[in-house]
């Protein structure tokens, strides 16, 4: 009898500890979150600036289109000064922003992930490398994207091209103590492979 207490004592602990998710399981969940988004949609944060007459310093919150097109987990993105956070962005010295995913079906035992950074805008598209591959993947993610894009004299908008460069990620993987929650040191995001099969593991 003993024995078997000690057998199901024993497996129970095992199965506990290969539930702890490692800070290079959430690098790579981290990863797959951005890089395998069904729509490529972030949530993108950022503040109205001080001298604003209705919203001095308060932050700002809303969906933004994103592509994936850099091995470094850089994000590019397509920057419209008529927008709300591209104002913002503008008025900023240090040009910070937050950009935040979900899963597929948020909930709060599915993992998300803040990466927070700053913008690079590219007013002259040759001055951004890669730009027909990066014009590509972004196409690719956002096909009526195309009425927006930058050089375009029929454009809807005058746009850039611009680039997010994460600074600091923050991973939430689920509940606390079976999954990781907390910061991923940035080389270790930007080198980690994604793993579209870790989050398809997480949905069951």
């Amino acid at each position: 009898m003993n024995r078997l207490v000690y057998y199901l004592v024993a497996l129970f602990f095992v199965s506990y500890v290969a539930a702890w998710e490692t800070v290079e399981d959430a690098a790579a969940i981290a990863r797959s979150l951005v890089d395998s988004s069904v729509n490529s949609v972030a949530t993108m944060a950022t503040i109205f600036p001080e001298d604003d007459p209705y919203l001095p310093g308060y932050p700002f919150a809303m969906q933004e289109y994103y592509a994936s097109c850099l091995r470094n987990g850089s994000l590019s993105l397509l920057f419209l000064p008529i927008s709300r956070h591209s104002r913002n962005i503008l008025a900023s010295e240090s040009r910070v922003v937050s950009i935040s995913i979900t899963s597929e079906s948020p909930a709060a035992h599915l993992p998300r992930v803040s990466l927070l950074g700053n913008i690079t805008i590219f007013k002259e598209s040759s001055e951004m490398g890669q730009l027909s591959e990066i014009k590509e993947c972004y196409l690719s993610a956002h096909p009526d994207s195309k009425r927006w894009l930058p050089d375009d004299d029929e454009g809807a908008h005058v746009s850039y091209w611009a680039r997010f460069d994460p600074q600091s990620v923050y991973f939430v993987g689920g509940f606390g103590g079976r999954h990781y929650i907390g910061f991923v040191p940035l080389p270790l995001y930007q080198a980690a492979t994604p793993r579209p099969s870790l989050l398809v593991q997480r949905q069951e």
